[in-house]
C-alpha cells in the first residue's frame, strides 16, 4: 500500500495524491454479493432533504459485507483483496470450506491465501473474529459489536484500531481511536487487528471535481448570505457572524454538544473531549 503523486501538469494535479492500489488483486466484484444502491441525495423516505450538500456522484453498487462474522468453526481462505467504493477500507473475498463466499473488511497484514476463522476456538491472529471475552487485554481490535448478534458497528474505517483495556465481569473497556473509553458486553464479537489501507487519510483530492465524483455538493458560507437566509448574513462588506456561530436554523454550532442518548451514557467511561 502507498500513495501515488502526480506531476503538476495542472493546478488540480499539483497537490493531488491517490492510492497506488498495489494491494488490489481482483478488479471485478463478486456478482452474487452486489446489491443496487439508490442515490437518495440526502433525502429521507419522505423526500425531504435531511443532509445538505449531497447529490450527484458516480453510480455505485453496494458490496454485501459480513459484519456479523457468525459462521463459527468454519475456516476460510482469503481469495482476493478488492476495492470498495462505499467505504475507505479494502474488502477481502473469503472462500469458506463449505463452499460459501463472503466479503469481510480487510485487516492490515492479511493478504491472499491467509486463513480466516471466527468463533470462540479461533487463534489470536489478524482477521480472526471471536467474543471479546476470549481476546487478551491490550489486543488491537476492530469491527466491534455494540449489540449482541447485530454485527460490527464500531471501528470500521481505513487504518483504525481500538485497544482492549480491561474486563470487569460482563463488561469490557475498549479505548476507541478517538480516545473515548467505552464499555462493551464481553459476549459481543470483535475482529483481531487493525483495518487496512492506513494511507487513506494521507490522500489529497487536489481539486473540487473529486468531491463531486463522491457525491458532495458545494456549500455556501453563511456570512455571504442575506440575513433572511442565515443568522450570519448581512452587514456591510465582509463582516463576522456578530455573535455565537449558529446553524441556518439558529441552533448553536461549532462545539455545541448534540448527544442526547441518556440510555447509553453509562457505557462511556471517558469522553473523547475533556
Amino acid at each position: 500500500m502507498g500513495l501515488k503523486r502526480y506531476k503538476p501538469t495542472s493546478p488540480g494535479r499539483r497537490f493531488m495524491s491517490v492510492s497506488a492500489f498495489d494491494d488490489i488483486t481482483k478488479h471485478e466484484p463478486e456478482r452474487r454479493l452486489l446489491v443496487s444502491l439508490p442515490n437518495r441525495a440526502g433525502r429521507n423516505v419522505s423526500g425531504r432533504i435531511t443532509v445538505r450538500h449531497r447529490g450527484g456522484g458516480h453510480r455505485r453498487l453496494y458490496r454485501v459485507i459480513d459484519f456479523r462474522r457468525d459462521k463459527g468453526g468454519v475456516p476460510g481462505r482469503v481469495v482476493a483483496i478488492e476495492y470498495d467504493p462505499n467505504r475507505s477500507a479494502r474488502i477481502a473475498l473469503v472462500s469458506d470450506r463449505d463452499g460459501d463466499t463472503r466479503y469481510i473488511l480487510a485487516p492490515d497484514g492479511v493478504g491472499v491465501g491467509a486463513s480466516i476463522q471466527a468463533g470462540e476456538g479461533s487463534e489470536i491472529r489478524p482477521g480472526h473474529a471471536m467474543p471479546i471475552a476470549r481476546i487478551p487485554l491490550g489486543t488491537t481490535i476492530h469491527n466491534i459489536e455494540l449489540s449482541l448478534g447485530r454485527g460490527g458497528q464500531l471501528v470500521r474505517s481505513a487504518g483504525l484500531g481500538a485497544q482492549l483495556l480491561a474486563k470487569d465481569g460482563p463488561l469490557a473497556q475498549v479505548k476507541m481511536p478517538s480516545g473515548e473509553v467505552r464499555r462493551v458486553d464481553v459476549r459481543c464479537q470483535a475482529t483481531i487487528g487493525q483495518v487496512g489501507n492506513a494511507d487513506h487519510s494521507n490522500q489529497n483530492w487536489g481539486k473540487a471535481g473529486k468531491a463531486r465524483w463522491r457525491g458532495f455538493r458545494p456549500s455556501v458560507r453563511g456570512m455571504t448570505m442575506n440575513p433572511f437566509d442565515h443568522p450570519h448574513g448581512g452587514g456591510e462588506g465582509r463582516s463576522g457572524a456578530g455573535g455565537h456561530p449558529q446553524t441556518p436554523w439558529g441552533k448553536p454550532a461549532l462545539g455545541h454538544r448534540t448527544r442526547h442518548n441518556k440510555s447509553t451514557d453509562k457505557m462511556i467511561v471517558r469522553r473523547r473531549r475533556k
